[in-house]
């Protein structure tokens, strides 16, 4: 009965046993861990089933070649492996490494490698006995968690933003919260207080009191705050935090800081620039918007645009139709088919018309709209101008410049006063001739026979005669009548200069004052209102004859091309010359040295000269006497 209960012990044992090997080897698979056994002094290696299938290979009984465990080392692991394993033989390190394996199918593996060594009682090694794990998944996740905190890592950089953590089991900061904060990361994340050291004085109060209040209401936050660096650099951060809840149990924040100076001080550039554009719309009565004509949907109207039409822009959106009934009904009809023919052929337009604001105040509006071939039909960008002051100033020039010609008028008939005696005379000489010449053709047909041969001839005289008194009375006429247009042509200089000297022979004489004129081009054409130019001659002659009238002299006219194209005339006297004081005030309205001048002559000369685009000036003569220059473009070439 022993030897059968020896035998019964010795199978429960060995069945003990195998299911230990089975448990053990099942246990190596599921943690992909497998054993190694090496004889050193035999030299040989024992794997365990799971260490060949970490291997990519079969499971073999007996040892495994060493030559094929070398080669399926890593090439590039291979040496550190085998030195590692020569130390620990060598020293009392237990070896501990990670190293790759590849496959037999190519397959790269990573494992770790534990080992310990025996020695006998000398200290010599005599077997090495160790686990090796495959790894490879758990390499992976964290080759993956590590470029993703990489990733993490670099786009907190480029974003500029750092997160960060407060609660109970410390305090977390990003690499580049303190890249953002100007801070050492060896000193670890800084405390509330040290946070709030960082502040801007004029922020911290405010962020203080936003702090308690987390925590006292357990709420998140969204702030932008400024923050001065150790080096005293200012930033702005946007600090945006939530509450951590866990099983309803407040445990601290969770939040992220973002550095927003770039976008801060873009912001308030921006800011800036519309405060300025719109205190410019304000001071130029102008006004930007941008809408559809068709459907009528506004989709920007400045502050000022609103103003123009007496709206208020603080009242929020303004529809289309109080804009657009603002404008007159009469203005309406003409601006409406502008506006349709605009949006069909999808171009530009611009437009003037009244409006009637809500103060029913009556203003002129100029629209300016552009059509973008990119965008929808109907769909314009423009501004509004308040043109009022402007069509207030054309009417006002428009009286001005009427007033001027009324006062041209006024000085030619004046100076028509002033020379009615040579004038009188002038047409009297060929008045008194026609007599004579008449009486004279009387006699010659009294004869018996008639004399018709010298009463023809005194009949030739008569019409010649006439004829002189009635050019001299048609120049008069074109001269001071009033209301014709002024009308610009082609005019020869010369041919004005000579009817003007014509004119003024007889007074000329009269103050013993010889006319010359030194025009010698043969066509000196400029393009100006005949009569208007006669004026100018008219007031220069005769000033010029005034200024001579107690000595006698000459009056000497001449001109000539300069590089601009344009033609100077000088009217120069050996009279008593300019005024001792400025000069330029002779120019001005009602000065006058005359005790019968009306002051206007030489203001209205120079209102025609600048009309015609010239201008006119006065310069004393070396000797004596003064000259008077103006200027006209010549329209037409001077041969000389």
């Amino acid at each position: 009965m022993a030897n059968e209960d020896v035998q019964k012990t010795l199978e429960e044992l060995s069945r003990d046993l195998q299911e230990s090997k089975a448990r053990l080897e099942e246990a190596q698979r599921i943690a992909q861990v497998g054993h190694y056994y090496w004889n050193l002094i035999e030299n040989r290696v024992i794997w365990s089933d799971e260490l060949y299938r970490i291997y990519g290979l079969s499971p073999q009984k007996g040892p495994i070649d060493m030559a094929i465990c070398r080669e399926m080392i890593h090439p590039e692991d291979r040496e550190f492996v085998f030195r590692t394993a020569e130390e620990a033989l060598l020293s009392e390190a237990r070896p501990d490494i990670e190293h790759r394996v590849v496959r037999p199918d190519g397959e790269v593996r990573n494992v770790h490698a534990l080992g310990t060594v025996k020695r006998d009682g000398s200290g010599r090694p005599y077997e090495m006995f160790g686990t090796v794990q495959d790894i490879t998944d758990r390499k992976r996740a964290e080759e993956t968690l590590q470029r993703t905190q990489d990733y993490l890592r670099e786009g907190q950089r480029l974003a500029h933003m750092g997160s960060w953590a407060f609660n109970d089991s410390g305090h977390y900061w990003a690499d580049e919260l303190y890249q953002i904060f100007g801070l050492n990361p060896e000193n670890g994340a800084p405390t509330i207080d040290q946070c709030l050291a960082l502040i801007h004085p004029q922020d911290r109060d405010s962020v203080s009191e936003m702090i308690q209040i987390m925590y006292q209401q357990h709420r998140g936050c969204d702030i932008t705050k400024r923050i001065v660096r150790p080096d005293g650099q200012i930033r702005y951060v946007r600090c945006v935090a939530n509450p951590v809840d866990e099983q309803g149990v407040f445990k601290g924040f969770l939040g992220t800081a973002m550095d927003v100076t770039g976008q801060e001080l873009l912001t308030q550039e921006l800011r800036r620039e519309r405060a300025y554009l719109t205190e410019a719309q304000s001071l130029a009565h102008i006004g930007s918007w941008a809408c559809n004509l068709v459907t009528r949907e506004i989709f920007h109207s400045s502050e000022e645009n609103a103003r123009l039409y007496g709206l208020d822009p603080s009242q929020g959106a303004i529809p289309f139709n109080c804009f657009y009934n603002a404008i007159l009904a009469e203005d309406e009809s003409v601006v409406r088919p502008k506006l349709e023919d605009a949006i069909r052929a999808g171009a530009d337009y611009d437009v003037e018309f009244r409006i009637r604001r809500t103060d029913c105040a009556i203003r002129f509006l100029r629209g300016i709209g552009h059509h973008n071939p990119s965008q929808e039909v109907g769909e314009y960008v423009g501004i509004t101008v308040d043109i009022t002051e402007r069509k207030r100033a054309e009417e006002e020039r428009e009286k001005l410049r009427q007033l001027e010609a009324d006062l041209a008028h006024i000085n030619r008939v004046n100076m028509m006063g002033e020379l009615a005696a040579a004038l009188a005379h002038e047409i009297k000489q060929p008045i008194a001739a026609s007599i004579t010449s008449a009486n004279a053709c009387l006699r010659w047909l009294a004869h018996d026979p008639p004399d018709l041969e010298r009463a023809r001839a005194a009949a030739a005289r008569i019409e010649q005669d006439g004829n002189r008194a009635a050019d001299v009375i048609n120049r008069l006429r074109s001269f001071y009548k009033k209301g014709s247009p002024p009308k610009r042509e082609m005019v020869d200089v010369k041919e004005i200069v000579r009817e003007m000297t014509a004119l003024l022979r007889t007074e000329a004489l009269h103050h013993s004052v010889r006319i010359h004129s030194d025009l010698h081009e043969e066509r000196l054409h400029v393009r100006a209102d005949r009569v208007h130019l006669q004026q100018v001659f008219m007031n220069l002659m005769l000033n010029a004859i005034e200024a001579m009238k107690d000595s006698g002299g000459e009056l000497r006219i001449s001109s000539r091309l300069i590089p601009d194209s344009h033609l100077i005339i000088s009217i120069s006297d050996t009279g008593v010359g300019l005024p001792a004081e400025d000069v330029e005030q002779i120019f001005d309205a009602f000065h006058t040295t005359k005790s019968q001048g009306t002051g206007m002559g030489l203001a209205i000369t120079r209102s025609i000269v600048e009309a015609h685009g010239g201008r006119v000036w006065a310069t004393a003569n070396p000797e004596t006497g003064a000259t008077f220059h103006f200027t006209l473009p010549a329209k037409g070439e001077a041969s000389t």
